[in-house]
Parts: structure tokens; C-alpha cells; sequence
């Protein structure tokens, strides 16, 4: 899998990417645990869990390498770039 997604459709609790050679799935809880901005850099090195009740509510281009996810408790800092959503995506199969 490489390059962009062919489409993107997002729900409250899952992120689905239709890849050129497949559909990726990820789950909203998932995607809010991993993200990589400071304020959750932050969190995880105090040791503090994710929200687990994580819903998203966006999901808007950067670019063409990324998506910038917006979930339901305000968090809209997270930007996931297209390679690491396939990575993710290959962690939760």
C-alpha cells in the first residue's frame, strides 16, 4: 500500500481508509491513544491513560500527507500522516 487513500469515511468510532489495495479500519479509541502531539506526548510520559471513550468528529487534509483527526472532547491537535495510518492500521489486523 502506498500513496494516498482513494477515500476516507469516518463515523464516531472508526476511521476508514479504502487504500488502492485494500480497506484499513481504525478504531476512534485507538487513533486518540496514539496521537503524537505535544499535550499527549506529554500525557503518556506522566503515565496518564487516553480518554477511553475517544469519538471523533473530523478528519481534514493536511496537505496531501496527512490527515488532522478532531475528536469529540475538543482534541484537534493530532496530525497522522498517511504512512503511519497504514501503520497503525497493519498494528490493529
Amino acid at each position: 500500500m502506498s500513496g494516498l487513500p482513494e477515500a476516507v469515511e469516518l463515523t464516531p468510532a472508526m476511521l476508514r481508509l479504502h487504500w488502492r489495495d485494500g480497506v484499513a479500519e481504525l478504531a476512534a479509541a485507538r487513533l486518540r491513544a496514539a496521537c503524537r502531539c505535544g499535550g499527549c506526548r506529554a500525557r503518556a510520559e506522566r503515565g496518564e491513560p487516553a480518554p477511553a471513550a475517544a469519538e471523533l468528529v473530523d478528519a481534514m487534509p493536511v496537505g496531501s500527507y496527512a490527515l488532522n483527526l478532531v475528536f469529540k472532547d475538543g482534541h484537534d491537535r493530532g496530525i497522522y500522516p498517511w504512512p503511519w495510518l497504514r501503520e497503525l492500521a497493519a498494528e490493529a489486523a
